[in-house]
């Protein structure tokens, strides 16, 4: 469910798998009603018509939904999906870890899949595997923590409609008017990342406080991406961050930068994870960094199966088992080779 970027891409690699099937789509483009799925995404007619109305997909065991990180909106979307049995995964930020932030909602979410024998999962990068999960991994290599830093520059030159929300294309004039209006909101999930580390570490926090969108880089030059072209004077990337507070101090600092990066720019892509520990301190440093969106194609790609074979009820990455959500590449190479045995046949 959700066929912009993020969706075709996650429906293009589930088409390779060997141990999954595709037999529903849905997304409210007009553009793309009716048409088949296999078509869509430049491969051959598969026999998956795109419908509008998800209560016009058929019964299966897991509905993927790939489309806003508004937990409110989409949780009109997940109940009833729930409630017809479907065990739901969703790359909505917001899901990964709402108990804090979205308590009564998530009560609700997790009792919906406990009634129907069902699982609810958000997955996806930031929060999911980087922001949460990979750090609360670090921190088994000490045995007391004492503070979490995280910094992303992370490349989004693949992403299409989200890049709104983050003001990239806009000149200065231009994002500050929008930023009062409301409609640059930067990250979502900043508060189930924090939440779930904090969860993870056992730290009842006094505050989870998330800054203001604020411009990083104005372009000289036009960059062009997948889906947008920022043009000389126009906003390229941007930084967000939040903090997590405990007993008066700083105890997880998360800031990522968003944008169309060039080697020139003082703000490149890359990750560094800094775990102050009792006995060390832990650094993970990535020059490149990794990859968001190919990130959250896999993180959802990889946890599809363990959805359907895990516990009933709201469950978020870090509650699955690591062996579950690895990498599946041989199931890709099986269906690879089934293609290859047919069309020789």
């Amino acid at each position: 469910m959700g066929l912009g970027a993020t969706g075709r891409a996650i429906a293009s690699s589930l088409l390779q798998r060997a141990d999954v099937e595709i037999i529903g789509a849905a997304d409210q483009d007009p553009h793309v009603v009716g048409q088949d799925l296999g078509v869509l995404l430049g491969g051959a007619a598969n026999g998956v018509v795109i419908v509008s109305d998800p209560a016009d997909l058929p019964t299966a065991d897991l509905a993927i939904v790939a489309t806003i990180s508004d937990l409110h909106r989409v949780a009109d979307v997940l109940l009833p999906l729930l409630e017809r049995s479907y065990n739901v995964l969703s790359i909505c930020e917001e899901l990964a870890y709402p108990w804090q932030s979205h308590p009564d909602l998530a009560r609700r979410l997790d009792d919906m899949a406990k009634t129907h024998g069902v699982t609810v999962l958000g997955s996806g990068a930031n929060p999911g595997i980087l922001m949460d999960t990979l750090p609360l991994l670090l921190t088994a290599l000490t045995q007391r923590v004492e503070s979490v830093r995280i910094s992303r520059r992370t490349d989004m030159s693949r992403y299409g409609a989200i890049l709104s929300k983050f003001g990239l294309g806009l000149t200065m004039r231009e994002f500050a008017t929008a930023r009062s209006r409301g409609e640059v909101v930067g990250h979502y999930g900043f508060e189930q990342a924090i939440g779930a580390l904090a969860a993870g570490l056992g730290w009842d926090l006094d505050s989870v406080d998330v800054g203001e969108v604020e411009p990083a880089v104005v372009t000289t030059s036009p960059r062009v991406g997948r889906h947008m072209c920022i043009e000389r004077g126009q906003i390229a990337a941007v930084t967000h961050a939040a903090r997590g507070v405990l007993k008066g101090e700083v105890v997880i600092d998360l800031e990522i930068t968003f944008g169309f990066f060039e080697p020139a720019d003082e703000v490149v892509a890359g990750d560094d994870y800094r775990i102050v520990g009792e006995e060390q301190v832990i650094d993970l440093r990535s020059s490149v960094g990794f990859d968001s969106f190919l990130s959250t194609i896999a993180a959802a790609v990889n946890a599809s199966t363990a959805v359907i074979e895990a516990r009933p009820g709201l469950l978020s990455m870090g509650d699955l088992p690591a062996r579950s959500v690895a990498a599946k590449g041989e199931r890709r190479a099986a269906r690879a080779s089934l293609g290859a045995t047919t069309s020789q046949n």
